[in-house]
């Protein structure tokens, strides 16, 4: 079975719910619950899942007008993607005998091959060879460099020898030039002439011998390198034809019955290109299920079943949006002919910026949770856009550094480049310093514990703006934080960015090598509340232009003058 009913008085939505953010609709959250019992029951996944899952469910109504859902996974499970229960793949192209599988298993024959030559005892054999005339070669023309060296001290020694001789002797005769034994010394000149040059002559002999050596065994290995990068060239060619085959047969519906395939529609986005797995999501899947099966879309949820990977934060059971990379330029295409809520995050918003501290060169705001700090694609207001009005004389960027729209607390703005210049060479040289508090969503260590984390951080380029743990390729992150109290379940923390990574607090909380309690209100790595719970509390910075130090603090309503070190 795929349609699995749904027996129930509630109502449906008015509009389909935004995939990109929403609140699970009851009816979601009773398919989802009927999907997590199926899934609990089947002991032959276990393994398969272990490592976690995205699952979807799609409420449709039938063209019998029965009300119930469709379920889907993302990408494989047991590189299977025709598991009974569920909607299948857009394209199954995992056959054994298809096209798709005969020519990856091409593929996969040019990479045995390449591996094969790359690992040869021929190969290595050349290679020991080449790094063995290098080495000779070098170690060769040291030797003679050193030899040449103590050859020139003998030589200098020679001719400070012969002039002492020829000093003594234009003392004792008074007239040097007309010592018969001067064309002896002219003669010892000459040889200690002729002996350095054929020394300099020497080593590019020597030189230019060992180079035909070492170009001897680079030709050597570039033949056998020819002919791996021959296949190379060919493996990219028919991976890359491949794809594009691939990407042609997933041809997406939408609502109105208008067909796109992914070429076409990845086309208009910057990356040009669709990404492996385009077209795999839960998403894609389902509403091309509904489409070709005539059902009407109801509403949609997503969520995660098992452990979480170790680069991104996944929490069982935690509903999350659809992906950015892959779903949205294709959801883009198939929500069209439904009437979709529109996404919170793009609708205006008004709200109050305070002063904290203003003067002629600068000045400290609190920005509001939810406010922008930028201007983005929607038509949200921003921290820079009201300073903006408020200050239309200022000749510089202004917003000197940002906090995510999520947070609250304390940014800084300048008036002038000359300002916003000092200020940004301040935060790179770390001698502005921040405090924020927020409230963790369950118990964390005790009251008093002090710590640091450091989790090297990167985008997920598939996810944006999600972070992502990477110790191969992420950027140093480092938090130090300070348990403040512990209380109705919920920890209130102090946390020190020692360094500015995009979420970088609210990753070193959620994940497990952090402190492994997401921050409450977090909807990326945690679970939504009314707001996130993260607020830039205080901030210490040298005023560019009079050099004093400054100390603000929302908290308290602090702005002192710090006269020195003790006041900090």
């Amino acid at each position: 079975m795929i349609f699995y009913p749904l027996h129930t008085d509630i109502k449906p939505p008015g509009q389909f719910n935004n995939p990109f953010y929403y609140e699970p609709h009851p009816l979601c959250v009773m398919a989802a619950e009927d999907l997590q019992r199926r899934i609990a029951e089947k002991a032959e996944w276990r393994d398969e899942i272990s490592l976690g899952k995205m699952f979807g469910v799609l409420v449709v109504k039938d063209e019998a007008g029965e009300t119930g859902y469709l379920a889907a996974y993302s990408g494989q499970i047991g590189g299977r993607s025709d598991w009974d229960g569920f909607v299948p793949a857009v394209f199954d192209y995992l056959q054994p005998d298809g096209y798709f599988k005969t020519h990856e298993q091409e593929i996969s024959d040019i990479n045995a091959k390449v591996t094969e030559l790359e690992t040869s005892a021929e190969r290595e054999k050349a290679i020991r060879e080449l790094d063995d005339a290098k080495k000779e070669a070098e170690n060769a023309i040291e030797d003679y460099r050193l030899h040449m060296a103590e050859a020139k001290k003998r030589r200098d020694e020679l001719r400070g020898e012969t002039s002492d001789e020829k000093q003594g002797e234009s003392d004792e005769t008074g007239n040097s030039d007309k010592n018969p034994c001067g064309a002896d010394r002219k003669d010892v000149e000459a040889a200690l002439i002729r002996e350095s040059q054929f020394m300099k002559a020497e080593l590019r002999r020597i030189k230019k011998r060992y180079a035909a050596t070492v170009s001897e065994k680079e030709d050597a290995l570039k033949v056998l390198d020819e002919d791996i990068a021959k296949l190379k060239a060919e493996r990219k060619q028919k991976s890359d034809a491949l794809q594009n085959w691939l990407f042609r047969h997933f041809d997406m519906l939408n609502a109105r019955g208008e067909r796109r395939n992914l070429i076409s529609i990845f086309a208009d986005t910057v990356q040009r290109v669709p990404p492996a797995g385009a077209g795999e999501c839960c998403a894609p899947k389902l509403l091309q299920y509904a489409y070709l099966h005539n059902m009407r879309p109801l509403c949609m949820a997503e969520f995660w079943w098992g452990e979480s990977p170790k680069a991104e934060i996944r929490h069982h059971l935690h509903y999350y949006p659809a992906c950015q990379g892959k779903c949205k330029p294709i959801l883009a295409h198939t929500l069209q002919g439904l009437d979709v809520e529109p996404n919170p995050l793009d609708a205006e918003d008004e709200k109050t910026l305070d002063i904290i501290y203003e003067d002629e060169y600068l000045a400290v705001v609190c920005k509001p949770a939810g406010m922008l700090s930028v201007p983005g694609k929607s038509q949200r207001q921003s921290v820079y856009s009201i300073m903006c009005e408020r200050c239309p004389d200022a000749d510089g960027p202004m917003i000197v550094h940002r906090l995510d729209m999520a947070t609250s607390g304390l940014i800084i703005v300048a008036k002038t480049k000359r300002v916003h210049q000092l200020l940004q060479a301040q935060f790179k040289n770390h001698e502005i310093h921040k405090r924020y508090v927020a409230l963790l969503s369950s118990p964390c260590g005790k009251v008093g514990e002090r710590g640091t984390i450091s989790l090297p951080l990167r985008a997920d380029i598939m996810d944006r703006p999600r972070q992502m743990v990477d110790y191969e390729h992420g950027k140093a992150a480092i938090t130090e934080y300070e348990i403040l109290e512990i209380k109705d379940g919920k920890t209130l923390i102090a946390l020190y960015p020692k360094t500015g990574r995009t979420h970088q607090l609210r990753v070193h909380c959620a994940h497990e090598d952090g402190l492994g309690t997401p921050i409450v209100g977090d909807e990326l790595y945690g679970k939504k509340a009314d707001r996130l719970y993260l607020h830039a509390e205080e901030i210490e910075f040298v005023h560019p232009i009079t050099g004093r130090k400054w100390h603000l603090n929302t908290h308290t309503n602090e702005v002192k003058l710090c006269e020195n070190e003790k006041d900090i």
